[in-house]
């Protein structure tokens, strides 16, 4: 089983978080497809409702699709979960195991992330072992509603300097602030509505990796 370190190359630019509240009825193996045909290749499985069985069942299938595509998947939240279907790692909230806990269950091999907020948070999601944080919401978002206070572009400024992990802003991001996050220290962008939203997802990717690169 590879490093984390190995995958650090893929831990940048356009991340798709695939949420099963924001597809819109779309299947989101189909999305995944979609998204890899236009040069995604780092995705994240996000389901806060569903059965365990059916979350399993729908996981697997984007495991196999990610795989197919050469493409990392990581599931939100549940460790057990992306044991269950070998996936590349997983992310974690505030209120999830702690990265050395998850590291514990899942092994050296896998990607650890962790969702922050603030400083004293990205310290520790540092010290604890994660491979990358996550970091907002930078602006107001839809698709959680009840989201921790938006942090802003300065926000995300000022916690640049605290670590030297690999840094992904989300919330509420467009294809028209991809320039100001990534000017103020950010590694990549972590997107669900601006992609799952798309009538055109291949098409929308293409368009946020041209801003990335």
């Amino acid at each position: 089983m590879s490093s984390p370190s190995l995958h650090s190359s893929s831990l940048k630019g356009l991340y798709v978080i695939l949420d099963a509240q924001a597809s819109r009825g779309r299947s989101l193996v189909d999305a995944l497809k979609e998204a890899a045909s236009g040069g995604a290749r780092l995705f994240q499985y996000r389901d806060k409702t569903s059965p365990a069985v059916e979350m399993y069942r729908q996981a697997l299938q984007l495991r196999r699709a990610a795989a197919d595509a050469g493409a990392l998947l990581l599931i939100n939240d549940r460790c057990d979960l992306a044991l269950a279907v070998d996936a590349d790692g997983v992310h974690l909230g505030q209120e999830d195991l702690p990265p050395s806990h998850a590291r514990r269950v899942l092994g050296s091999g896998k990607i650890i992330g962790v969702s922050t907020h603030g400083a004293a948070q990205v310290r520790e999601a540092a010290e604890s072992g994660a491979d990358y944080l996550g970091f907002g919401p930078i602006f107001p978002t839809a698709t959680k509603p009840r989201h921790e206070p938006v942090v802003g572009i300065e926000g995300l400024r000022r916690v640049r300097p605290l670590t030297g992990l690999p840094i992904f802003a989300i919330g509420g991001l467009t294809l028209d602030t991809v320039e100001a996050v990534i000017g103020a220290g950010a590694n990549g962008v972590a997107v669900v509505s601006a992609i799952l939203g798309s009538p055109d997802i291949a098409g929308a990717v293409r368009a946020f990796m041209a801003r990335l690169s």
